[in-house]
């Protein structure tokens, strides 16, 4: 199994490998962009809105998937590999019941990847192994500032560590920012970087939110009820068929990898690493597999907003490991409460 290289983290910061560039540069690199799109290869780039106005130093911020110690990873599942699998698969058209599915979380100005990844993927499960009858969203924030195991919150953490605390400590719930209808929503704003755009300008850099054992005033559960749990946590092997099979079975899974600058102008099409110096480990969201124009891909949801990519979503090369994409597959089965689905007793 390929060792993936992610970035190392220091008390201030997600610091960084370091690089021939210069970290002040803006986001937005033309030229490569050109250079990428005259090489014609599987995908697109562009300019994303989501890094307007944005350097390098601050788009290493928002990656902060660590490289996971030998006593934070998860035991290996051995997944069950489901015969004649579609050549196609999307979780969205699958369970088109599942709101979670459905929405592009943004993680603003905040390292919290590996706890987005972990708290979408959860949401996503609940709901599919409930047949869509819950619509259940897990707390990022209360992942991010309470996981002392995780890591470093809003500077970095472990995605297997994030599976593990969801078994073992339990998770409220927690929407979008503003979303009073849960324990803890985000508290992060969803914001534009330095432009009028649909959000907002960002605010700096944020640090990780205190931990905290309530719900908002509105919301009329107690903590402690509102706890879910995982029965099981788990790692899954880098091999293609059995990600595809527990995806299929069981649902989103949380994926890590290396990110390199040409990934930040990805627009369309199947990502494969063209151009440009490693700028760190990122954590996100797998939904689903294909095929386009006879490329193999994995289907991801990010959590930059709509503002980057293919609306918030993009494809990457299947099947060789691309980038680590295969190696630190994380994810758990949740407990069910069954007094709410007497159908499920």
């Amino acid at each position: 199994m390929r060792v993936i290289l992610l970035i190392a983290i220091t008390i201030s910061a997600v610091a960084c490998i370091g690089g021939d560039f210069e970290l002040t540069r803006p986001a937005h690199n033309y030229e490569m962009m050109q250079e990428v799109n005259e090489m014609n290869t599987s995908w697109k780039a562009g300019v994303n809105e989501r890094f307007n106005g944005m350097n390098l130093q601050e788009v290493k911020g928002l990656l902060g998937a660590l490289q996971t110690p030998e006593d934070k990873k998860l035991p290996l599942k051995k997944v069950e590999i489901v015969q004649n699998l579609p050549e196609n698969f999307d979780l969205r058209q699958q369970w088109s019941q599942c709101e979670s599915l459905q929405e592009i979380r943004d993680q603003s100005t905040c390292g919290s990847c590996w706890a987005f990844g972990a708290a979408e993927a959860m949401s996503d499960r609940i709901c599919i192994a409930s047949k869509g009858q819950l619509q259940t969203r897990i707390s990022t924030e209360h992942l991010l500032s309470c996981c002392s195991s995780c890591g470093y919150g809003c500077n970095g953490g472990y995605p297997g560590a994030a599976w593990d605390f969801f078994q073992n400590n339990g998770l409220p719930t927690g929407g979008l920012y503003g979303d009073n209808t849960t324990c803890q929503p985000y508290s992060f704003p969803p914001c534009d970087h330095h432009v009028s755009g649909k959000y907002g300008p960002c605010k700096g850099d944020g640090p990780t939110p205190k931990c905290l054992s309530t719900c908002n005033d509105k919301y009329p559960k107690t903590f402690k009820e509102d706890l879910w749990f995982a029965s099981d946590s788990y790692s899954v092997s880098d091999n293609e068929e059995e990600i595809k099979s527990e995806l299929y079975t069981h649902g989103s899974v949380e994926a890590a990898f290396s990110v390199y600058e040409d990934f930040l102008s990805y627009k369309s099409g199947v990502y494969r690493h063209v151009k440009g110096s490693m700028l760190g480990g990122h954590a996100v969201k797998m939904i689903g597999w294909g095929v386009e124009n006879g490329t193999k891909y994995w289907l991801i949801v990010n959590s930059w907003n709509e503002g980057w990519g293919d609306n918030g979503t993009f494809k990457i090369l299947r099947g060789n490991d691309h980038l680590g994409i295969e190696s630190e597959i994380v994810a758990g089965v949740p407990k069910l409460n069954t007094k709410y689905l007497k159908f499920l007793e």
